[in-house]
């Protein structure tokens, strides 16, 4: 495939959502391009603005945080698989807004609470903080609100 090919392929794949470098390289070799004619592509990308690290972090952290109701262990691990360096993930996880955080995590455990039918206290909030864990809110921020609200 020429370059410029790909370039156009890959400019239209950027805008249609933001992407990480490691995105592009994969869609790339998916392509045929390898070696010096990727990075070629890549930094071209970049220099047109298709590709921003920093404004992918945001979209990626707000969208798992807003859309999917993950919580800030999650997210870092999975953003982390992205490639994005460690200034540009803790500038982005600065925009979850705390109120909206927490907010968000007493829905969560609000709307768990509702729908389990266990009788035994110990065992509900178990299994309301295994849950919540494992969507990625932190262990202690969990407990501490199970504590104070369930009762």
């Amino acid at each position: 495939m020429i370059i410029k090919e790909a370039k156009l392929k890959l400019a239209r794949y950027c805008a249609y959502q933001e992407r990480s470098q490691k995105e592009v390289r994969k869609k790339l070799y998916e392509l045929g391009v390898y070696g010096d004619d990727t990075e070629e592509v890549i930094v071209e990308l970049i220099a047109d603005n298709f590709i921003n690290e920093e404004r992918f972090a945001k979209a990626y952290i707000g969208g798992k945080f807003r859309v999917k109701r993950w919580g800030r262990n999650k997210i870092l691990s999975a953003i982390k698989q992205h490639d994005i360096s460690d200034y540009c993930i803790r500038s982005s996880m600065k925009e979850i807004d705390e109120d909206d955080y927490r907010n968000t995590l007493e829905h969560l455990i609000e709307s768990k609470n509702e729908t389990l039918q266990e009788e035994n206290l110990f065992v509900k909030r178990n299994k309301i903080a295994k849950t919540l864990i494992a969507k990625g809110y932190e262990p202690e921020l969990v407990w501490q609100y199970l504590k104070e609200n369930i009762q």
